[in-house]
């Protein structure tokens, strides 16, 4: 695998994660976006868990992004 490749997948992981907080917490305030699904405790430990130690198939998911 391309070292340039696990570092843009990297980078698109700390992006997401980041939207991800910023979602969390306007949710919290009461706003919804319709349209999502409710799997937040998977989304809690995906964005908590550095790019490095995500399952093949998360960083894949990244990696397509």
């Amino acid at each position: 695998m391309s070292n340039l490749l696990e570092a843009m997948a990297a980078v698109e992981h700390e992006r997401w994660s980041g939207w991800e907080k910023y979602r969390e917490t306007r949710l919290a305030e009461g706003r919804t976006y319709e349209g999502l699904e409710d799997p937040e405790q998977r989304w809690r430990r995906q964005r908590s868990t550095a790019y490095e130690y995500l399952t093949e198939q998360e960083k894949e998911s990244d990696r397509v992004e």
